[in-house]
């Protein structure tokens, strides 16, 4: 049982520490800067006071990363509390004012008073660096996305024939728009020049793509206003959604040689559907690390993949998704799932088997998500690969699982 508690109100430039004791009263209140310094000094003063300390923040990344890096380094337990936990339990202290004193003082008093707050465990070096890398690899998705909706929107201001023609989520159409965007030149240009012009910059199905195109601008002979700046700004649209395929598929590089590093990665990748990069997202995720876990429920429960109750008064078995879980992870597995379904039989029988109960296709993917959470629970358990049976039919497969991975129930999404 610890001592002293000391809560740290996160910031940006500056954070806030507040220290209490056994009995909530306050032993230091003070404003420090993010500054690898002044952090030592206020570690040195909180140890002065007592050495038997839990520290306890509010953001477990961005600026409070140099305070935890401090405190793994000088072995310090810290736990962590979620900054909509610490705004909801402030309303039940004192005054009605905010500031970064009361936070502070409230993330130390609620580390004191509860025992259900798990240490935190920042993860390996692999589970880091995959961490910064997928996280960047969304963002440039995410980003390209974006371009592509840019450019479907200024090419059907213009020239909508060839905006219906054009699959703007592979590369061949993207190159095409940026040699090529208005109908008059793309008529001028002909099928086989444009269809050469292609094949050259090593675009698959060059010929079929040129001569969509020259097919599309045959059925326009309109020139529009603003359309000649108009297609100078595809152009400049469609390579800059290049640009963000070649960043992608350096960063997809990069993630496979990196997740290749860990130690759980050919276990990981055995499971159906949970290839290198769903995989270096799951690691991001849990740390690399499933004994802060415990069970295969609670890794579940932080994907958001187990239920829990709303029930009031007279109201019982209201089931409904969890408010705190982490999306990556959720969306690690339901995608995992999704990909299952092409290849491997076990997830084939169960979604043919809750879909004859009457479930959705998006309940019948979270149930299987939440089942396939388990697998991998005990394949990374017991060091072992995925293994499948040669046929696996709908009465059998769930005994096959538990077999196979030695769990003793499955719990239905």
């Amino acid at each position: 049982m610890p001592e002293i508690w000391a809560g740290v109100d996160i910031g940006k430039e500056h954070h806030h520490c507040v220290v209490v004791d056994e009995r909530g009263e306050r032993l230091l209140s003070r404003r420090v800067f993010n500054d690898e310094p002044a952090l030592l000094e206020l570690i040195a003063d909180v140890l002065a006071l007592c050495e038997d300390v839990v520290w306890a923040v509010d953001t477990n990344h961005g600026g409070a990363a140099l305070l935890i890096g401090l405190l793994l380094s000088h072995d310090q337990p810290m736990v962590y509390i979620t900054g909509l936990a610490v705004h909801q339990a402030s309303a039940a202290y004192r005054g009605q004012g905010k500031t970064d004193e009361k936070d502070a003082f409230v993330i130390a008093d609620q580390a004191r008073m509860r025992q259900d707050l798990g240490l935190l465990r920042p993860g390996d070096e692999i589970a880091v660096d995959l961490r910064t890398l997928t996280a960047r690899r969304l963002d440039l998705v995410n980003d390209r996305t974006r371009q592509t909706n840019r450019l479907r929107a200024q090419l059907l201001e213009f020239f909508p024939a060839l905006e219906r023609a054009l699959n703007l989520s592979k590369k061949g159409p993207v190159m095409l728009l940026t040699g090529y965007q208005t109908p008059a030149v793309i008529r001028r240009s002909g099928a086989r020049r444009i269809g050469t012009w292609l094949k050259n910059r090593k675009v698959k199905n060059a010929a079929a793509l040129a001569e969509s195109a020259v097919e599309a601008a045959r059925s326009q002979h309109t020139a529009l206003p603003g359309e000649t700046l108009a297609a100078a700004m595809v152009a400049r649209i469609a390579k800059g959604v290049q640009a963000l395929d070649q960043e992608i598929a350096e960063l997809d590089a990069l993630i496979e040689a990196r997740f290749n590093d860990h130690q759980h990665a050919t276990v990981i990748r055995s499971l159906p559907g949970m290839g290198t990069p769903l995989g270096a997202e799951f690691i991001a995720a849990t740390g690399g690390d499933l004994e802060a876990f415990g069970t295969a429920d609670r890794l579940a429960s932080f994907a958001g993949l187990s239920p829990v109750p709303r029930d009031s008064g007279r109201v019982s078995g209201n089931m409904r998704r969890p408010r705190r879980y982490h999306r990556g992870l959720l969306r690690a597995f339901y995608l995992s799932a999704m990909a299952s379904l092409r290849t491997c039989a076990a997830s084939q029988a169960y979604y043919g088997r809750k879909r004859n109960e009457g479930k959705g296709h998006k309940q019948t993917l979270l149930a299987l998500a939440r089942r396939r959470a388990n697998v991998l629970w005990a394949m990374l358990r017991d060091g072992e690969c995925y293994e499948a049976l040669p046929t696996v039919t709908t009465a059998t497969y769930v005994r096959h699982w538990e077999v196979l991975y030695g769990l003793s129930r499955f719990e239905s999404a």
